[in-house]
């Protein structure tokens, strides 16, 4: 299945996506569940799915505002340098343990919205990643059982106000600027994707190829970053991982490439689907 979260003129909710229409979760299943995350937590995939058999859709895809898949995760986890060829084009060394940064849920915005640049900065950067939903919590997962803390996969674009985050050896000011990273357009749930499948990373600026891998180039694959980062905290249900980025990043290229107002940038997953977003000025 497709999940997704959006709102409309009656507020947020959350549902299913069949080609272009959304099946109201929120609505059919009698608000048992407060939202997307809550419906991961039970693990109540299959109740979803029996609950729109056979039948019609309540919203198309392109009349709702779709928002962050987790609109209200607990935890965010960003994975850095984890493409050798991005390590490789930032001069740092290949470490041996996951490098992790966080980001806030502010921080976020839906596919279709806008992502902003902040006026502080002329050095808006792009990331395309694929982010891991957990569905099952736990505290020192193991490798072997880290599949089966995961309810799905998205697209996310890490992006990253690149001077303010070389203000310190902290990166967290510049991946932290309101509404400048994005999340969707949906996730696909754990059973389409088997744990080790091959993904393929694609990320455009106005239709330009900008960044490409694969996931078998990952450093630290997903199953290590589950265990790792279960060691020093429990995870949660709804919890995102932001997984790496691939080489390719505008702060890298000669001359720089960042994003500007009018520009749109895509994160395409091969098994996932498409994120885009247009870049605006934050008021």
């Amino acid at each position: 299945m497709k999940l997704v979260s959006f709102s409309t003129s009656h507020g947020p909710s959350f549902g299913v996506v069949r080609d272009n229409t959304i099946f109201d979760l929120g609505k059919r299943l009698d608000g048992r569940f407060a939202d997307l995350k809550a419906l991961i937590a039970a693990d109540a995939f299959a109740e979803a799915a029996q609950a729109i058999e056979g039948a019609q859709g309540d919203h198309v895809l392109s009349d709702v505002t779709l928002l962050p898949v987790i609109p209200n995760p607990e935890q965010i986890f960003c994975v850095g340098l984890n493409y050798a060829e991005h390590v490789k084009e930032t001069q740092r060394e290949v470490t041996e343990q996951p490098t992790i940064f966080m980001r806030l849920p502010a921080s976020q915005v839906g596919h279709g919205q806008p992502m902003l640049r902040p006026p502080e900065t002329q050095q808006f950067d792009y990331e395309g990643e694929i982010a891991v939903i957990i569905g099952r919590g736990g505290r020192r997962i193991s490798e072997a059982d880290a599949w089966h803390h995961v309810a799905g996969y998205a697209c996310y674009n890490d992006g990253s106000v690149r001077d303010w985050q070389r203000h310190t050896t902290q990166w967290g000011p510049g991946k932290n600027f309101y509404r400048t990273g994005a999340f969707g357009p949906w996730m696909v749930t754990r059973d389409e994707i088997a744990p080790n499948s091959l993904m393929t990373l694609v990320t455009r600026l106005n239709g330009q190829e900008v960044q490409r891998a694969t996931t078998d180039m990952l450093i630290h694959g997903i199953a290590k970053q589950i265990a790792y980062l279960s060691t020093f905290t429990p995870l949660f249900a709804g919890d995102v991982i932001v997984t790496g980025t691939p080489g390719g990043v505008g702060a890298k290229r000669h001359p720089p490439l960042f994003m500007k107002p009018g520009d749109v940038v895509e994160v395409e997953v091969d098994r996932i689907g498409r994120l885009s977003n247009p870049i605006a000025d934050e008021a």
